[in-house]
């Protein structure tokens, strides 16, 4: 087939894709340029181009052309369900047949591995953590790569360990780019990849060096890299500073109404979304929250309402980050900012993708720095650490499940299951049915490559502060820290044209939103099942904890991840806080939170046959960092609820267990386990109160301090146990 016929046939799909048979659909130079090297040439390329160029336009294109030819599927590779959901509808109309294999849908996956084996699904998009999933490894992958047509890896910078969105289930693409027959095209996708980012991903994916016409596999034609301009001619940047989380939220509440069209609202946690949500609704606005705890059902109907305009916005985390196509978005908000310009970016080009201007704002928040070190405290673990894992995996006999390892070791079930998927990836592990198991491979602890990232981390926070405080031009700031060699002052953003918005607020407002945030209480869930493998650390725990042992449900005064309660709570329980009293405005919160449970349904001082016999008495858990605080709580609130002090649960903490870095929950209850003590005089004060009792702490993460001292009590002849602290940790 000539280049003009390839070039005519192109065309006419992209007719298809975009719904316009008039003749004036055509594809981009560079598009038609990725299009040919994948279709004619049956080369790598790795697209780098700004969100909305049209990368999606290149893969379906290429997949039909490819498909008329007699290839094989193509196949997806993408990291959200919300992008995958867009791109079934995407390939449809360009009369592609598209399935995706992913979390929300398992009970099609044998359906679809069937129809993808009959040859009848043209494009299968699957996410990265299936790709080293046990069974579809073995049983489904190899057939697939040995059919497949194309690959396409979409948001290819989350295989980058230097990027902003690092996935370790995306380096497995390695394994199978390596095992690709030879002439199998492959294309790789971003929006936000920088000089650095743009060359690791092409070296892992066998694309060469980021100047286009070198590398490749061996024997393989060189690679092609196309990156293009970043800069987003419709978005108009802003940024306003507000004193501080109800401004914030009143401004919305003003001016939501205003901003063009529909749009999203970014938080940094799922406590900020709800809030927002929340109040949102209150000023009678249209919204719906998206976080990773929403559902998929709720998701999907989210998305609906959204491309429907049946909502004005979104409050969304970066559960929607990647991927999401709305063309005529018309404003994206931040409420707190992400930790990197790269990230932010990304988020903010989701906007005036098909309008021609687009809104962009962001309202720095003081809680924004405590989150970006939250989550910085999930980077790859300390030597020490992964040593231990690996040892403990030789050890075993048979595969090990993350419940069963987190008794073993150091790490949170988050940070656990990163750190092994990288070390499979590496060859040191191998995940499998049942768990994983060690290789016995050697394997080598890059610190200074994990040292680099982690300062390329906080030079990107540092990044994130300078935008927020820069006087020149934002989105040209933005596109330097995409090494965009063509970035120039944009003429539209509040530096360069002047803001169009002020940052005054109705006073009422205001108030109302700090009504809002400083509402207090939040339900305290009790542990009702002890963790996996306990008894493999000598811990006879296992299974459900008996209900007669079980703390009730508690309550918190509020969220430390949250932007009402949490924004002073941080302060006073952080490392660097010190000890004290407990201040006045927290304790009448905590005496709101009380007396809101008590008279709440089933509560003591609610009305009816199911009300709950009132507390006979107030317990403290000794305290070995915040002494005074928890004493001095306890203290008030027995006071102020006319209860006796009946003493406190001692913790005996020789070693310094409970004050070391917060681990998973099964090293957690093993070191509280050992720690609290009941003393005598406390058992005996519980048996003659014959009665429900507070237990007061100063803030939960994992539920175990709560549980044991909880068991403790009622063995020792407590009715019920109703925890009240002043903090949750998430």
């Amino acid at each position: 087939m000539s280049d003009t016929q390839l070039r005519r046939e192109a065309d006419s799909v992209l007719a298809d894709l975009v719904g316009d048979r008039s003749g004036a659909a055509r594809l981009r130079t560079d598009q038609w340029r990725a299009i040919e090297a994948l279709v004619a040439e049956r080369r790598r390329a790795l697209v780098v181009q700004r969100t909305g160029w049209g990368k999606s336009a290149v893969y379906f294109v290429a997949t039909a052309l490819l498909r008329k030819q007699g290839a094989g599927p193509t196949v997806i590779v993408s990291p959200l369900l919300a992008l995958m959901r867009n791109q079934v509808g995407a390939a449809a109309r360009a009369g592609i047949h598209a399935r995706t294999i992913n979390s929300s849908n398992p009970e099609e996956w044998r359906t679809i591995e069937t129809e993808v084996a009959a040859g009848s699904v043209e494009v299968l998009l699957v996410s990265p953590e299936r790709l080293n999933n046990p069974d579809f490894r073995d049983n489904v992958l190899p057939s697939l790569t040995a059919s497949t047509g194309l690959l396409v890896v979409d948001e290819a910078h989350c295989i980058s360990d230097w990027g902003h969105d690092f996935r370790p289930d995306y380096r497995r693409l390695r394994t199978m780019l390596a095992e690709l027959p030879s002439g199998v095209p492959v294309l790789a996708t971003t929006a936000t990849a920088n000089a650095r980012v743009t060359a690791d991903v092409a070296d892992q994916l066998g694309t060469g060096g980021p100047d286009g016409e070198t590398g490749g596999p061996a024997g393989t034609t060189p690679a092609l890299v196309l990156r293009g301009p970043l800069d987003r001619e419709s978005l108009s940047l802003h940024v306003l500073r507000l004193p501080d989380a109800a401004h914030r939220l009143a401004w919305l509440g003003e001016h939501l109404k205003s901003l063009p069209g529909s749009g999203i609202i970014y938080t940094l946690t799922v406590a900020a979304a709800e809030e927002v949500t929340a109040f949102l609704r209150q000023c009678g606005h249209e919204v719906t929250s998206y976080t990773g705890k929403t559902e998929n059902a709720d998701r999907e109907a989210a998305e609906a309402d959204l491309l429907a305009n049946r909502v004005k916005a979104l409050v969304a985390t970066s559960a929607l980050g990647m991927g999401f196509d709305k063309p005529d978005l018309g404003f994206v908000v931040h409420l707190g900012s992400p930790s990197s310009p790269i990230a932010y970016y990304q988020q903010v080009g989701r906007a005036g993708r098909g309008v021609d201007h687009a809104e962009v704002l962001l309202f720095p928040g003081q809680e924004d720095e405590a989150i970006w070190r939250y989550f910085s405290s999930l980077a790859f673990p300390p030597e020490k650490q992964v040593r231990r894992t690996l040892d403990v995996l030789a050890e075993s006999d048979r595969p090990m499940s993350l419940p069963a390892l987190e008794p073993r070791v150091e790490l949170r079930r988050s940070r656990l299951e990163m750190m092994l998927k990288v070390l499979d990836v590496d060859g040191a592990v191998r995940r499998v049915k049942g768990g994983w198991v060690a290789t016995g491979n050697p394997w080598h602890y890059e610190a200074d490559r994990y040292a680099w990232v982690e300062r390329q981390r906080q030079a990107e926070q540092r990044a994130m502060r300078e935008y927020a405080e820069t006087p020149r031009c934002r989105m040209e700031f933005l596109r330097r820290q995409l090494d965009d060699e063509e970035a120039t002052p944009c003429g539209r953003c509040d530096n360069c044209a002047g803001s169009r918005f002020e940052a005054d607020v109705d006073e009422s407002l205001v108030a109302a939103a700090r009504g809002e945030l400083r509402r207090p209480g939040v339900r305290v869930e009790p542990r009702k099942m002890w963790p996996t493998g306990m008894p493999s650390v000598g811990m006879d725990l296992k299974g459900r904890i008996p209900e007669q042992h079980q703390a009730a449900s508690g309550r918190a005064l509020g969220r430390l991840s949250d932007i009402g309660w949490g924004n002073r709570l941080r302060p006073l329980l952080s490392a660097q806080a010190g000890d004290g009293p407990v201040p006045d405005d927290v304790l009448h919160g905590a005496v709101t939170v009380l007396s809101d449970w008590a008279k709440g349904p089933g509560g003591w001082a609610s009305q009816g046959p199911d009300a709950a016999e009132r507390p006979v008495g107030v317990v403290a858990i000794e305290s070995r960092t915040r002494p005074q605080l928890v004493r001095s709580f306890a203290e008030r609130i027995a006071d102020i609820g006319r209860m006796p002090l009946l003493g406190a649960v001692a913790c005996r903490d020789e070693f310094g267990l409970l004050n070391g870095p917060r681990s998973n929950g099964a090293q957690r209850l093993r070191a509280v386990h050992e720690a609290l003590e009941m003393p005598p005089e406390l058992a005996a004060s519980v048996t003659a109160a014959n009665g429900p009792v507070l237990l007061v702490d100063d803030y939960t993460e994992t539920g175990w301090t709560l549980a044991v001292a909880a068991r403790m009590l009622r063995q020792a002849g407590a009715k019920e146990v109703l925890p009240l602290v002043l903090a949750v940790q998430g």
